[in-house]
């Protein structure tokens, strides 16, 4: 089978749509995390999933037309063949360089998603981080924080004298 760049490009496209949509998802993902509506959160979960099942399948694509491709030039196949190792090999300056901006917006949108997560990483964090300490507040009494106790003395008891009673 003589596998054409054009097929490779349109996978890398389709790449490319998906991680923008998944961008948009990221994006949208910020303000339901702040304000915490788990249910909207959840619908926006469920669609990544979806997403992401399809860049797995678009992914398996890329690698098996990049394999047919090598084999094409009378190179060997190898999954871990990248879109900038096949760059290197291919001699016609139009498929060059088209292989070569499709890469970089692929990257770019990558780029972004990368950091838009982390925007919510770090809100996730917080988020968790308030859920523990409000639950300490409930949970512990103020005289346990006020005196120190020897480790050997207090016994290390798992009872937590408090306002909210977890075992109830």
């Amino acid at each position: 089978m003589n596998v054409s760049i054009a097929q490779l490009l349109e996978v890398l496209e389709n790449l490319i749509s998906i991680h923008q949509t998944m961008l948009e998802l990221a994006a949208q993902k910020t303000p339901v995390l702040v304000n915490n509506q788990v249910v909207e959160l959840n619908t926006i979960i469920h669609k990544e999933n979806k997403l992401i099942k399809q860049i797995e399948e678009l992914e398996r694509m890329r690698v098996q037309l990049t394999g047919e491709y090598l084999i094409s030039r009378g190179y060997n196949p190898d999954p871990k063949v990248r879109v900038s190792d096949l760059i290197k090999i291919i001699f016609k300056a139009e498929e060059k360089k088209a292989l070569s901006e499709v890469q970089a917006r692929l990257l770019d949108v990558m780029t972004e998603m990368k950091k838009q997560n982390e925007v919510n990483q770090k809100l996730i964090k917080q988020s968790l981080a308030f859920l523990d300490y409000s639950l300490d507040l409930f949970v512990k009494t103020p005289e346990q924080d006020a005196f120190y106790q020897h480790p050997h003395q207090s016994g290390y008891s798992s009872v937590r004298n408090g306002l909210f009673d977890t075992k109830a």
